[in-house]
């Protein structure tokens, strides 16, 4: 009786706790003896969130556990006496939680804490949390503090410079990162250099689709206190690890938040994050964190750069989201913890369960169709403006007062670039032609017209911004040589002024269209990613399973290139300079991608003054002329020296065409309508007749011999003027166009070697540390470990876990693409007479006349998974693109044999469902071609099947009259390059509306009409694909397929820029697709020049083994005992200085010594069987 008694008291107490504290009492367990409470002290939007109620479930299934949630009015309103009992507390801070009650309950009651309570306070301020983890010898980011008074706020150690700030004497170069001591701040800010744009990122707590913004501002925040640190290049990545205990660490990674500050969330709205593996290292980092702060459970988050991992930010209690594996580890974790301290004191029987260890487990691949493993692309820079320069001698006393300013004396030498430098030399132009202008019996010895000149380059743009100009000061003792009426002697400064060679904003697009026709040569590239997101490059890589890095030289257009072409790539948004700073590298390690003309053999200077000399010769060329000026017998070049027939002849008429112009332009500048008329990319007629007339006075020289070295520089202005200046309507530079292009022809390959052994020694002096590190990248593809690595346990929706593609992109210049094609050609891969795709790969090259902007050298490794012991395992491909199709192109343009990986010639086999993500049934973008307008044919010789993976779409031309220099554009790529879907729901909806008008009000002007078709009658289903440009016949298409549909309506000059500008076209027509606003950039394309397209990839080699790369790369490195000392010394400042791993990291110098790594102690740390090579590419 009395027990049963009990028993109803004892629900009675039950009923009642859990009447009034609803959640007390774990409702899926009723307790039958004494059991251990865990309370959960937090606020409600913690205690009720789903990572805790899906660990609670779990926690809760422990016999002798019972879990008690603190409501929050009790937490906020009562005092600690009346919290209920617990044994155990989990107990943490967040906005608004009352942490010093949480502690005073502690004290009174004595629970085991599962995170302590006094550590959180430190968590809350960032000074304290790096205090911590420096004391505890973990790697963190170089950084200063800067304690503002409140009161005081000018009152502080802060000296802030153009490109970087000193904060208690600690320099931070930019870029640098700026946080607010207080961690619940969310607002941090990434401030850029002026070589990169400048500016500064914005990191926000996220808001919508939104973590971060980029903003103009360069200046930092003048009030409040901050942590200022040196900013860690990750490749645009972040790791969040959440330890449980100091034994148990889970990581996800993320898009870092400062890249392009687009949040990507799932269909549920989560950020999408993915598990990846932590190393050794890591996981002891996470051990001393999580003992250091006292927190079981704790987040903090991790940078890999430099091949470290620093910590940046304890974030303490922190839970995954939606990761079930997690949630059943971390209930374990916790309750056998609870159970070891708890359950000896309660004597409830209990014993750690044993289990064996997680071992980590890569699926092996067994599918018979190749699996790519590795890409590697070496990429000429896009469309650039004309380099120019400016030489004139100065003695004015401030000139000499500025070279002193900046240490000149120090080496007779002064290179300025910042925006503050050449501020100082604008400012000396300004008062001399001022001063010039008052008072013309001045002594000022600076002739009127170059310093005119000095001061209107400096003045372009407005702003000096990028790498765009630089001044250099060379000190003469005597000063230059003078005629014999010389008023003076004495030292003097030679000023040369660069400038030019900026990247265009066709350029730009080149990069960025290229970047998104890349990703068709990876698995599933031609799927839709938008409608499919199982597949692709995009899929690769935002499931953390694609190791990527971007090389560029130090040049600022090979740099925007890189960052153009990453964005394109990988679909990233907004403005380049934080894709700059974060995605690119900077590669500038004694010849890896710069040239290092002093370590260059002179053999190219004596190649230079043979060509010069056979180039003098004022007769017709002879068959002797044609031996040794084209010993290879390149068709190109034959050709080009038919056109040429007598070299002066030809120069002369050069020469005459180039006064022609400057006498054109000088009209122009005399019409008084022309005053104002601005050309491409901020350029004016004076600007444009000072180039022209530079090259006229340096072309001829004084003893009337031709100066050969200026031919590339003739074709190359002229080769822009014709592309981005054509409506200025010149005479004749169609003519100089040919003529140049023929002499270039010749000059600028032949400048790097007549014979074979010419070209492979010069070849060699300027690439063989880029080989080398080719190689590398080919034998490590597998065994990178400093890269995130999806983990395959805690993987959801991702088919195979184990795949890793690994990809290595170097954008250069002209000369290392030349070299690279130099080694390939004669460097003794294969044997022409033996093979035949060789024999005609070569034959192809050879009729390649120009690697223009964009050109392209791509290799692809394959692995067969069918021969896992044999040589035929790995197999390597070779595919090359001449770059962007230049000016009158396709009437000459060498025919190839297409792009053909050998993935796209087995067919017949099929992946394996364990090891390749099937990606047969996706659906596969269709080309947008453009339906040529009643005037336009099809004429390309380009034209071939399509195949996939191809970038290749037919092109189309205009003809007869519409023929207009460089208009011979059509669509980049194809639509699956693009990301676009052909399939729009809205489509028929779309084109029944009737006609529209671009702009509101009927122009004078016919109207052009833009047909969308409707659906075919063989795919019902399906709206058409083809934008016809059509000019109007009594108001409608003449045309029967376009009978009955509603045109968009434009003008006639919209519709001839839109035959022409593949840009806007494309633009348009996905708009029309998806159903989307016009976009403001259709309402005034004046400012749009005609981007070239670019030709599609074309394979040289389809069948290369591995060993045998491999081979030929060890036999053209090791040839030369100088170029391997060349390749060691570029290789190892890999490791001695951090200026490669990102282009704007800090110097050595300012390194800290935990981030420090030196060659010797990088080798030293290798296992002892692991080559010196293998240390050096796994870092790589």
């Amino acid at each position: 009786m009395s027990s049963v008694v009990i028993t109803l008291v004892s629900l009675v107490i039950s009923l009642h706790l859990s009447l009034l504290y609803p959640g007390l009492l774990c409702p899926l367990h009723k307790p039958p003896e004494r059991q251990i409470v865990v309370g959960i002290c937090a606020m409600m939007k913690k205690s009720k969130s789903k990572p805790m109620t899906q660990i609670l479930e779990r926690l809760c299934k422990f016999d002798y556990i019972n879990v008690v949630i603190f409501p929050e009015e009790v937490i906020l309103e009562e005092p600690v006496e009346k919290w209920p009992l617990c044994d155990c507390l989990i107990s943490f801070h967040s906005k608004g939680f009352p942490l010093d009650k949480a502690v005073e309950y502690a004290k009174l009651r004595n629970p085991l804490l599962i995170n302590d309570l006094n550590m959180q306070y430190y968590i809350q301020d960032r000074r304290e949390v790096y205090r911590i983890l420096r004391e505890e010898g973990i790697d963190l980011p170089r950084y200063a503090v800067l304690n503002r008074d409140p009161d005081n706020p000018e009152e502080c150690n802060l000296v802030e410079g153009e490109d970087h700030v000193e904060v208690n004497g600690e320099v931070f170069p930019k870029p640098f990162v700026e946080k607010p001591v207080c961690a619940e701040d969310h607002n941090v800010y990434i401030y850029y250099p002026t070589s990169a744009g400048g500016g500064s990122q914005r990191l926000f707590r996220k808001i919508g689709s939104r973590s971060s913004v980029y903003s103009p501002e360069s200046s930092v925040r003048k009030t409040g206190s901050y942590i200022y640190e040196e900013f860690m290049p990750t490749d645009g990545t972040d790791v969040k690890v959440y330890t449980v205990g100091p034994d148990y660490a889970h990581a996800e990674a993320r898009k870092s938040p400062a890249l392009d500050g687009k949040v990507e969330r799932d269909s549920e709205g989560k950020e999408i994050r993915y598990p990846v593996m932590l190393t050794s290292m890591e996981k002891l980092v996470a051990r001393k964190v999580c003992l250091a702060f006292k927190q079981t459970v704790c987040g903090f988050d991790l940078l890999r750069a430099n091949g470290h991992s620093f910590v940046c930010d304890v974030n303490g209690f922190s839970f995954v989201k939606n990761s079930m594996k997690y949630y059943d580890d971390c209930a374990k974790v916790l309750g056998n913890m609870v159970m070891r301290e708890l359950a000896p004191q309660f004597h409830i029987p209990w014993s750690i369960p044993m289990e064996a260890e997680d071992i980590p487990i890569v699926p092996t691949t067994s599918g018979t169709m190749m699996e790519l493993r590795c890409v590697i692309a070496i990429i000429r820079h896009g469309d650039r403006t004309p380099k120019q320069k400016m030489k004139m001698e100065v003695r004015h006393p401030l000139f000499f007062e500025l070279f002193d300013k900046y240490g000149g004396y120090k080496s007779g030498k002064l290179k300025l670039k910042k925006p503050k430098q050449l501020q100082e030399v604008l400012d000396i132009a300004r008062l001399l032609l001022v001063e010039l202008g008052q008072h013309t019996d001045c002594e000022i010895e600076e002739k009127k017209s170059k310093l005119e000149q000095l001061k209107t380059v400096l003045e372009m743009y407005g702003h000096f911004s990028g790498i765009n100009r630089k001044v250099q000061l060379t000190y003469l003792r005597n000063g230059q040589p003078k005629a014999s009426n010389s008023k003076k002697d004495g030292p003097s400064l030679l000023l040369v002024l660069k400038w030019g060679g900026e990247l265009t904003p066709a350029g730009r697009v080149q990069a960025e269209e290229l970047g998104r026709a890349f990703r068709c040569m990876y698995p599933g590239g031609q799927g839709d990613y938008a409608g499919f997101p199982g597949c692709g490059l995009l899929r690769l890589h935002s499931t953390y399973r694609h190791d990527l890095k971007i090389y560029a030289s130090d040049e600022g257009r090979v740099q925007m290139t890189a960052a153009a072409f990453a964005k394109g790539l990988l679909a990233l948004e907004g403005e380049l300079t934080p894709i700059l700073v974060q995605m690119v590298k900077s590669a500038n390690m004694n010849g890896l991608l710069d040239s290092d003309s002093d370590s260059l053999t002179d053999c190219q200077q004596k190649v230079k003054a043979r060509l010069h000399e056979i180039m003098q010769k004022d007769q017709e060329l002879t068959q002797d002329d044609y031996q040794k000026l084209a010993p290879t017998g390149s068709p190109s070049l034959v050709n080009s020296m038919k056109v040429i027939e007598n070299p002066v002849k030809t120069c002369d008429k050069v020469y005459g065409l180039i006064q022609s112009l400057t006498s054109q332009i000088r009209k122009r500048l005399e019409d008084p309508k022309s005053a104002d008329l601005q050309l491409y990319h901020s350029e004016t007629l004076e600007l444009m007749l000072q180039r022209w007339s530079k090259l006229e006075r340096d072309f001829r020289t004084k003893n009337g011999r031709y100066d050969i070295s200026k031919i590339p520089d003739i074709y190359d202005c002229i080769k822009y003027d014709s592309q981005h200046n054509a409506s200025l309507g010149l005479e004749d530079t169609l003519e100089l166009f040919r003529l140049s292009r023929a002499l270039a022809d010749i000059v600028i390959p032949q400048e790097y070697g007549i014979s074979k052994a010419e070209k492979l020694d010069i070849a060699q002096a300027y690439c063989v540390p880029l080989m080398k590190k080719i190689q590398l990248d080919l034998q490590r593809t597998h065994e990178d470990e400093a890269v995130n690595k999806l983990h395959p346990l805690y993987s959801r929706g991702v088919m195979s876990p184990g795949r890793h593609v690994r990809t290595r992109l170097y954008f250069t210049s002209e000369s290392h693409v030349h070299s690279l094609l130099s080694i390939f050609r004669y460097g003794g891969l294969l044997d022409e007479e033996k093979d035949w795709q060789w024999k005609q790969a070569m034959d192809y090259l050879s009729a390649v006349s120009e690697l223009n902007y964009m050109t392209q050298i791509v290799i692809m490794l394959y692995e067969d998974n069918d021969k896992p012991s044999s040589e035929e395992r790995f197999h390597v491909e070779l595919h090359f693109s001449p770059g962007v199709k230049g000016c009158e192109d396709e009437e000459n343009v060498p025919l190839g044999y297409g792009f053909r990986p050998a993935s796209s010639e087995n067919q017949d086999k099929k992946p394996n469902q364990g090891s390749l993500e099937d990606l047969s049934q996706d659906q596969v973008d269709q080309a947008l071609p453009v339906s040529e307008p009643i005037n336009i044919q099809r004429r390309s010789p380009m034209i071939r099947n399509r195949k996939t993976g191809s970038m290749e779409v037919p092109d189309l031309s205009v003809s007869g009259a519409d023929v207009m220099l460089c208009s011979l554009c059509s669509g980049l790529f194809s639509a699956s390059a693009l990301g676009v879907s052909c399939s729009a729901p809205n489509l028929r909806d779309y084109v029944r509306t009737g006609p529209i008008l671009i702009n509101d009000t009927p122009p004078p002007a016919p109207l052009y009409l833009l047909f969308l078709p409707p659906c075919s009658a063989s795919h019902p289903s399906e709206p058409s694909d083809r934008l016809h440009v059509v000019p109007p016949l009594g108001g409608r298409p003449a045309e029967p397929a376009l009978q009955g549909v509603a045109p968009l309506a434009v003008d006639g000059a919209m519709a001839h820029h839109l035959r022409h500008c593949p840009y806007h076209l494309r633009l348009l027509k996905n708009c029309l697709l998806s159903d989307q606003e016009l976009p403001e950039s259709l309402h005034g394309f004046e400012g749009c020049s005609m981007v070239p397209s670019i030709y599609p990839l074309e394979t040289l080699h389809n069948s290369l083994s591995l060993k045998q790369v491999d081979e030929f790369l060890n036999n053209v490195c090791e040839s030369s005992s100088e170029a391997h000392a060349k390749t060691m010394k570029a290789l190892s400042s890999l490791f001695d200085s951090q200026s490669q791993t990102s282009l704007y990291s800090p110097q050595q110098p300012l390194s800290s010594s935990g981030s420090e790594t030196s060659l010797h102690s990088l080798c030293c740390d290798a296992v002892d069987t692991e080559g010196f090579l293998g240390v050096l590419s796994r870092c790589l």
